[in-house]
């Protein structure tokens, strides 16, 4: 299957100007009518917060639009690219125009990326949706994490652990999204081998209110139970200390174990020779 090619990532497409290239690059701007403007077919928000919208409404009501949004022509009138918050509001104020950047985007290819990285990049999206937005990149551009890290300007493990989110059962993604637990609840909860195991504790974060800390507790016990099978009595390990071992071995090139002590623990790296100990040490120094 032939992927699509992604381009340059968003400042190659929306530069970052300042006031000034602003200002001398006036001719890029222009009043558009409200009426004329199609929503984005792509916008990856799901959710939009009425608090934020209405602090917003006031700013804009006081002081109008600061920040022009980002359309592209299309048929008889233009298509959102970026700013759909912005243009919610100034519908819900009556204003008859709005500044706005008028780009030449020819292709759907080229519109889902802007919309997609540019989401990413710029706006408040929640957990869940971020994770969509970088899952539909991969998806639909072939891209790996690493690739995806660069083109919206964060680092890989990231990235991957917000891709992962998406493992979580469904009650528990609606429950990020409505920010019932954190982010930090979510990881703690998928380091659990079962969905059965991870809507268990779920359900006691949301009805006691529990810590992430005290979450991440809770797991590491249910890992760490001794269990019998074969006469043999064996630990079962932290899936979050087998891959953080796997992704120091594959930088460092050499054998890495993680062994916890209570809230801590120590990071074991194997050398062989003192040429072996100073590659290392220049990896670890970077």
């Amino acid at each position: 299957m032939k992927h699509k090619r992604l381009g340059r990532g968003l400042d190659a497409l929306i530069p970052q100007l300042s006031p000034e290239e602003e200002a001398a690059r006036g001719d890029l701007l222009s009043e558009i009518e409200v009426t004329k403007i199609r929503p984005n077919p792509f916008q990856p928000r799901m959710e939009f917060d009425t608090e934020h919208l209405e602090e917003l409404k006031q700013s804009v009501s006081e002081n109008g639009i600061i920040q022009p949004i980002t359309v592209r022509k299309a048929d008889d009138g233009f298509e959102l690219i970026a700013g759909e918050r912005r243009l919610r509001v100034v519908q819900e104020l009556g204003f008859a125009r709005i500044p706005a950047y008028v780009m030449e985007v020819d292709s759907e290819d080229q519109m889902l990326e802007l919309s997609l990285v540019e989401n990413i990049q710029r706006e408040n999206l929640n957990p869940i949706e971020l994770a969509k937005a970088y899952h539909r990149l991969q998806k639909e551009y072939g891209l790996t994490q690493e690739a995806v890290a660069q083109k919206v300007g964060k680092d890989r493990a990231t990235v991957a652990n917000c891709i992962r989110l998406l493992k979580l059962p469904e009650s528990i993604q609606e429950s990020l999204r409505r920010d019932e637990i954190s982010m930090g609840h979510a990881r703690a909860l998928m380091g659990l081998p079962t969905r059965g195991k991870q809507i268990h504790l779920w359900k006691k974060i949301v009805k006691n209110g529990w810590s992430v800390r005290k979450v991440e507790e809770t797991v590491r016990k249910t890992l760490e139970t001794v269990e019998t099978a074969g006469g043999q009595v064996f630990v079962r390990r932290d899936p979050f200390l087998s891959a953080a071992e796997d992704r120091l071995r594959s930088y460092l090139g050499t054998q890495v174990r993680i062994k916890t002590s209570g809230r801590g623990g120590k990071i074991e790296i194997a050398y062989y020779s003192d040429q072996d100990l100073d590659r290392i040490l220049d990896l670890v120094a970077k």
